[in-house]
């Protein structure tokens, strides 16, 4: 028989479409020809696969070859293809078991010398395929561990072009061969959060962070430089509740299409991204013209992106994060292709009040001119803030302050714990709707649902929208920081304290 047939997976995005690659022999001029809509890595991977074969002493047919990719329809990218291209073309000739071909998921690059290079997106790759029934994959050795995150799937960590061939059972030499190492940096060792009780003098910042965390809030935090802005950010992480399975999973395939190493079991932390401030729109979003990565955006979903110095952003850049807020997703369109990643996350904002910092900071000459103050502020535009739920002024800390206490009187641990509780309270109390925190409630159920307050109790939010201070969109997001307010306090509906606390939290900076 002169047609091999096996399998691989094609990704576009998060999103893996299993794709059957069959070659064919003809008798015509000799030649290697791959079609099926490929991009110009896959068409050059006969070059790849020629120089592997032969030096693997795994000569291909010297016949017309011809490589299917079906379905021809879906746009394929990247080397991850090299692995199963070769097999099916050694299918066509040499004795292999066919079944075995047929019943598993091939993903790698191969090198000039047989040997198999890691890929990124091995994770959302294996999923596809247990999703789509199968139960065997092979994979470079370097991308074992992670492949094996997924459940129910047989894992086979190759080496070389010889090793997976002798596992679908030709008669190969064995050889020594070292495996390719992962290409993507190494991990960092897992280290705790960093402890909210070493924050002194901000126990307002420290409530407005609890408060944050517990409804998944966006929080802005204005101040002078060391007024403590990045210290309580990188806290907040440490403070959420630990990622479910699927958000695990989620998180882990992210990181893996992104190259960057999936190693020691699933993340538990939520992810915490804090991109410079002159990065792009590109390097936010994501992108690429053949091959889309995840921007910093997607990468933080299921966790926090923090923006420091965000009056340093470029305005288009910040604007790119409107749409994201509001829906939870992104899509990058390119000629042929869309590509969606989860953008779910909680967004922390820091800022000086002026480019010199000290702005109505006590004590301190602010030597900006009022147009660059106001330029400066200006790059946090309205729609954008009018998505902030929490917008909180800092102060730098006080020598009083610092003498009289020796830490912060939150540890990590009880804040963590009361953040727990109070988004199991919530989650009760939406038990029947769609949603599970209070970030995500929509607006119409809570003005009008079954818990919506009374006039008298929305009294102070009536006053704020009839004088123009508030738009409808902050309407709705007051009302769901006094939710988290009240879960905090342990209360199932909402009070006046409850709407006061989160009016201040949503004007604090304009205070």
């Amino acid at each position: 028989m002169s047609l091999g047939r096996t399998w691989s997976v094609a990704l576009t995005g998060l999103v893996g479409d299993v794709v059957e690659v069959e070659a064919d022999l003809s008798n015509q001029t000799p030649g290697f020809a791959i079609i099926g809509l490929a991009d110009k890595a896959i068409s050059e991977a006969h070059q790849r696969v020629h120089n592997a074969c032969a030096n693997s002493d795994l000569a291909l047919p010297r016949r017309r070859l011809t490589v299917n990719l079906s379905p021809a329809s879906l746009p394929k990218q990247g080397t991850g293809l090299d692995l199963a291209i070769a097999l099916a073309a050694l299918a066509t000739e040499h004795p292999m078991d066919r079944d075995s071909l047929a019943g598993a998921v091939h993903l790698g690059e191969l090198g000039l010398d047989g040997r198999l290079r890691p890929v990124p997106g091995i994770l959302p790759a294996v999923l596809a395929a247990a999703r789509a029934g199968f139960r065997r994959v092979v994979v470079p050795h370097a991308c074992r561990s992670e492949a094996e995150l997924v459940d129910g799937v047989e894992v086979f960590g190759a080496v070389s072009l010889r090793d997976v061939a002798r596992w679908h059972g030709l008669d190969v030499a064995e050889v020594e061969e070292e495996p390719v190492p992962s290409a993507a940096a190494a991990p960092e060792a897992e280290t705790e959060p960093p402890e909210l009780a070493e924050v002194v003098g901000q126990r307002d910042a420290v409530d407005a962070l609890v408060v944050a965390a517990a409804g998944g809030h966006h929080l802005l935090m204005s101040g002078p430089p060391g007024a403590g802005k990045t210290m309580l950010a990188r806290r907040l992480p440490g403070i959420l509740p630990d990622l479910d399975d699927t958000a695990a999973l989620q998180v882990a395939s992210i990181r893996s299409l992104a190259g960057l190493p999936v190693t020691g079991g699933l993340p538990r932390t939520p992810p915490f991204e804090a991109p410079h401030h002159s990065a792009s729109v590109a390097a936010l979003v994501g992108g690429g013209s053949r091959v889309v990565r995840p921007g910093a955006i997607a990468r933080a979903s299921g966790g926090v992106l923090f923006l420091d110095e965000a009056g340093e952003y470029s305005g288009h850049a910040l604007d790119a994060l409107r749409q994201p807020l509001e829906s939870g997703r992104i899509e990058i369109h390119r000629a042929g292709f869309r590509a969606a990643f989860p953008a779910r996350f909680q967004l922390v904002l820091a800022t000086n009040p002026c480019p010199c910092g000290v702005y109505g900071v006590p004590g301190g000459t602010c030597v900006c001119p009022p147009m660059a103050i106001r330029r400066y502020l200006s790059r946090l535009s309205g729609p954008l803030l009018d998505r902030i739920d929490i917008e909180l002024a800092m102060q730098r800390v006080s020598l009083a302050q610092i003498t009289g206490a020796g830490g912060g009187t939150e540890t990590t641990a009880s804040a963590r714990a009361r953040v727990a509780e109070a988004r199991s309270r919530a989650a009760h109390r939406l038990r029947e709707t769609p949603w599970r925190t209070n970030a995500e409630v929509s607006g119409a159920w809570l003005r009008s649902g079954p818990l919506a307050p009374e006039p008298l109790i929305r009294r102070p939010l009536d006053a704020a929208l009839h004088r123009g201070s508030l738009t409808l969109r902050g309407f709705d997001r007051v009302l769901r920081v006094a939710w988290s307010v009240a879960d905090l306090a342990g209360r199932g509906r909402l009070e006046v304290p409850d709407i006061g606390r989160a009016l201040y939290l949503k004007r604090g900076t304009h205070a």
